[in-house]
């Protein structure tokens, strides 16, 4: 039997992070939605993540500012963390996934992006 795979998706406008939930629980994925920096780093301070959609611009915390927190401070550098944005400029791309994103899903996402990005990360069977 397949253990099932845990997604955190943080985006402050709920109708994008709940698009996002519905895909990956379309494909087996358990979902919690988050709109705030600082809630996705409490969830990820308590565990049991394997997968972490960040959208870049909320207010406080940034997701790139997030994603170097789960890196540097919280030392998940194992967990993938996928930049979620509206953002996709060939220099943007290049800045997002060096700040230590390990992929970049461009809004509007449809569920070919989300299962792509899923199939092609290093993520639990």
């Amino acid at each position: 039997m397949t253990t099932r795979r845990h997604a955190l998706v943080v985006d402050d406008n709920q109708l994008n992070s709940r698009l996002a939930a519905l895909f990956l629980e379309r494909l087996g994925w358990t979902t919690v939605a988050l709109d705030s920096g600082e809630a996705a780093l409490q969830a990820l301070r308590d565990g049991g993540f394997d997968l972490v959609l960040l959208d870049l611009r909320m207010p406080r915390i940034g997701g790139e500012q997030v994603c170097q927190t789960i890196r540097q401070e919280l030392g998940l550098t194992r967990l993938p963390v996928v930049a979620y944005t509206a953002h996709s400029m060939p220099e943007e791309r290049a800045r997002i996934l060096a700040s230590g994103f390990d992929g970049l899903l461009i809004k509007p996402i449809s569920f070919k992006d989300v299962k792509d990005l899923c199939d092609a990360l290093p993520l639990p069977s």
